[in-house]
């Protein structure tokens, strides 16, 4: 990421830091929902619904392994690579394409963070690859973006007697394939956690702030 700040990725690593907060509930149960959409529909249509038509053509997918299986162990860096991919879809020549829903809206602010998702879904190609599950040629994340304009009607439509529906439109936007990408981040990673103190921070960086106001506050975390 642009903003990535050495000293916090140490501080994460070494220390249970008071920062952020719990993950919401409610976007791991979308996705869920989300996944279990697409492969109702592979086992009743054997193929992919019509709104991931711009990923080609798709025979069966692979249900989505743990990350307790599915990971690499990498011997430059001593770092375990693992995941847990959303969706793995089947050609019929045995090609394969990774998805990863993502609950929201594609906007520019979700664009920043593609560094991010891209390292991610590379990271996945690469285990799937050496893991048995490739050939990995195709990676993509689905935005599923929820439906709340409309008018009188389409609102009283979305009732039901407990309580109401609410509708997703799906937006396909694609990833490079460049697993490479990986193994020179694992060092990066390596060689940082192995610093023997906290590196310097990014200029400006507010976590980085917030960590020295608690210091300031908490002398005996020091």
């Amino acid at each position: 990421m642009p903003g990535f700040c050495p000293r916090c990725f140490w501080l994460d690593l070494h220390y249970d830091l008071p920062f952020g907060g719990p993950f919401p509930g409610i976007f791991s149960s979308l996705d869920s929902f989300s996944k279990k959409v697409v492969h109702a529909h592979f086992d009743r249509y054997q193929g992919a619904p019509s709104w991931l038509e711009p990923l080609g053509e798709f025979t069966s997918y692979i249900p989505p392994p743990n990350a307790r299986t599915f990971y690499v162990d990498d011997p430059e860096s001593g770092i375990r690579l693992t995941g847990a991919p959303d969706g793995i879809l089947a050609r019929a020549d045995g090609r394969k394409a990774i998805i990863d829903y993502k609950t929201g809206r594609h906007t520019a602010g979700q664009d920043q963070l593609r560094p991010m998702y891209d390292v991610q879904l590379n990271g996945y190609a690469l285990i799937a690859d050496r893991v048995g599950l490739g050939p990995v040629t195709q990676l993509a994340l689905v935005y599923t973006e929820p439906v709340t304009e409309g008018d009188a009607d389409f609102l009283l439509e979305a009732r039901t007697p407990q309580g109401f529906r609410m509708g997703f439109h799906a937006k396909v936007v694609p990833v490079p394939l460049d697993p490479a990408m990986i193994a020179p981040l694992l060092r990066k990673a390596r060689r940082i956690y192995d610093e023997v103190a906290p590196p310097g921070g990014a200029k400006g960086c507010k976590d980085c702030q917030n960590f020295d106001a608690l210091l300031q506050a908490s002398p005996q975390w020091k």
